[in-house]
């Protein structure tokens, strides 16, 4: 028994040797474990990191990009009530309107009336005095006196060969010779007599007569003028004459209302001088003719001025009946862009904005009529900036996407 004790002992110190390298064992793959637990938490950390800077940076930029957007709000035209006319400016003037030139030289000697003066025609408004003219009338009858002198001894002349030569007393040489001769003298006669006509003609050029019933409306000479009627010379005008007891008034027509003035004769006429009073007018013609500047039609109202309460060059507002069932388009106005080159209006086309021009008909404050220029599909955008050009890139705002203007 005593023998094998230490035997058990030998066994006993060889089994906690065993032990103690298992323990080291087990820490060191603890450690290992820890470790790499430890770097992959620090990836984890890491990544994440990099991960939430970039997903910052991203967010960052996408915000800076949708800022650099602006944002706009729009609204659709809506169709207004039906119109029953349209008011537009026009311009008057004198039916027939002539100015009155000196058709001889000379100095002008008297004027009878004065701007304003309501003359019929015929009745002479003024006297030149031509001294130099006079004397070449004169010169004319005597030179005529001369050749028909002459042209009556030519005539006896050549009867008295022509009996001769029946007598067989001259030759036919000298026949001819003073039949030949008379015609000669006849030819210069007409011409002499024609030189005093055209002197005498441009001697009763002295008084110049009012050609029509009409009103001076100027007077640009005065007594001893000097009068230059010649061909070189830049001609003087005396009066200018106008006719206003019918006038004529010319009106532009937008080009969306071309169709309306089919079946309008009469126009009413208002003036600001005459508020409370309104003028009957007939459309006479139109230029039939759209001008590609201003897109209107001249139409031309004439309108009888017997109390000649308008008068030449005054300005007007034709009031243009439209038919019943006439609808115009209305914006707000603070959609409007005043730029130099016209009125103008955003419409947001394929996300960008476009600049279009419009035409204006009533303006009832809050709101105005569009008459050219928009259709009811259009987002204009409200409240636009100065400084917005053609081709912006916008974002709609989706709650005004589907408005209306009220």
């Amino acid at each position: 028994m005593e023998m094998n004790e230490p035997l058990k002992n030998v066994e006993t110190s060889g089994g906690t040797d065993s032990a103690l390298d298992g323990n080291r064992r087990g820490s060191n793959r603890v450690g290992i474990y820890s470790a790499v637990g430890v770097a992959v938490l620090v990836g984890l950390v890491t990544a994440q990191g990099i991960h939430s800077r970039l997903a910052t940076k991203s967010a960052l930029t996408q915000e800076t990009r949708s800022a650099a957007i602006p944002s706009v709000d729009v609204v659709h035209p809506s169709v207004g009530a039906a119109s029953t006319e349209v008011v537009l400016p026009a311009n008057v003037q004198a039916f027939i309107d002539t100015p009155v030139y000196a058709r001889t030289s000379g100095y002008l000697l008297h004027w009878y009336y004065d701007i304003g003066s309501h003359v019929k025609k015929g009745q002479l408004l003024a006297e030149i005095q031509t001294p130099e003219l006079d004397q070449q009338v004169q010169q004319a009858e005597s030179d005529l006196a001369t050749a028909q002198a002459n042209y009556q001894l030519a005539e006896i002349t050549a009867q008295r060969w022509q009996k001769l030569l029946l007598k067989n007393a001259v030759s036919t040489q000298e026949t001819d010779q003073a039949t030949s001769d008379l015609n000669a003298r006849r030819a210069v006669v007409s011409a002499q007599q024609a030189n005093l006509g055209r002197l005498q003609q441009l001697q009763g050029f002295e008084k110049v007569y009012a050609p029509y019933d009409g009103v001076i409306t100027a007077r640009n000479t005065d007594i001893g003028d000097l009068i230059q009627a010649g061909e070189n010379t830049t001609p003087q005008e005396l009066f200018h004459l106008s006719a206003i007891d019918r006038l004529r008034v010319f009106v532009p027509v937008p080009e969306v209302y071309q169709s309306a003035l089919t079946s309008v004769k009469s126009v009413s006429i208002s003036s600001d001088a005459y508020p409370k009073q309104r003028f009957t007018g007939t459309i006479a013609r139109s230029s039939d003719a759209i001008d590609m500047l201003s897109r209107t039609l001249r139409v031309e109202v004439d309108i009888d001025n017997p109390k000649t309460l308008l008068f030449p060059g005054a300005y007007v507002f034709v009031h243009v009946p439209l038919p019943a069932d006439f609808q115009a388009l209305v914006i707000p106005s603070n959609a409007l862009l005043f730029r130099q080159e016209g009125l103008r209006v955003g419409v947001v086309r394929d996300g960008r904005v476009q600049l279009v021009p419009i035409s204006i008909g009533h303006d009832y404050g809050n709101t105005v009529e569009v008459i050219a220029g928009l259709s009811p599909t259009d987002q204009v955008v409200l409240n636009p900036s100065d400084s917005l050009v053609s081709g912006t890139r916008v974002e709609v705002n989706a709650n005004t996407a589907t408005g209306a203007a009220q």
